[in-house]
């Protein structure tokens, strides 16, 4: 479970970020830290039991990102993140690609999947997929349990003109023009908190890997 504590200092965090209160509570972000690495040790289980691809034995320190932001080039200087994240890979890389994403953040937390802003290759290997079996998408994406959890996969951003090689009238040009495939699910801090909230959200990523098998399938 995640501990009130961890979304706590998140709290305290949005209001100090600064790195003299950071250092200061420096203290409670390891403990927070720690927090999550216990809690993706048993993500990781409980995903590998819904999606064969996690590789269980993953250091879940790797998949706990940096809180520290990378401000050389941002208007904005605050030193730090104000949330946490755990990126899941499910094709054994580090970040990004096809993953499960968690997202901690007090009050505005989700869990994620699918495959965002995917770089030019894989974005026309996903493309060729969708053109050629746009008919397996769509009867993931259009699944009234899949809608329920996740609104609509085709509300993302999309190109405003036709994709190169394609022509305007493919039966799948809507879906074709999308420059993301993903979709989210909010957590309330109270599913974070419950002793079982790893197996809650992994049931919930259970009804992402469909998609996650389609993009998987795509990239092959």
């Amino acid at each position: 479970m995640i501990n009130p504590q961890t979304i706590e200092f998140l709290k305290q965090l949005v209001l100090n970020n600064n790195r003299e209160w950071f250092q200061a509570n420096k203290a409670a972000y390891d403990a927070a830290r720690e927090n999550l690495i216990a809690f993706t040790t048993e993500l990781l289980k409980q995903l590998h039991t819904i999606d064969p691809g996690i590789d269980e034995a993953l250091d879940p320190k790797k998949s706990v990102m940096r809180i520290y932001r990378d401000i050389r080039f941002s208007l904005d200087k605050t030193p730090y993140k104000n949330y946490f994240g755990i990126s899941i890979p499910t094709m054994g890389l580090r970040n990004g690609g096809v993953e499960y994403y968690l997202h901690l953040t007090p009050g505005a937390s989700f869990i994620a999947g699918g495959y965002w802003m995917p770089e030019a290759e894989h974005l026309k290997a996903i493309r060729q997929e969708i053109d050629y079996n746009g008919h397996d998408l769509k009867s993931i994406i259009d699944d009234p349990e899949f809608v329920k959890l996740f609104g609509g996969f085709r509300q993302q951003e999309k190109l405003k003109t036709v994709p190169k090689g394609y022509e305007a009238d493919n039966e799948n040009i809507e879906l074709l023009k999308l420059k993301s495939f993903i979709v989210s699910h909010p957590l309330k801090d109270k599913d974070l908190f419950k002793a079982d909230s790893a197996q809650y959200i992994a049931q919930i990523c259970a009804k992402i890997y469909p998609l996650t098998v389609f993009l998987k399938n795509a990239l092959a």
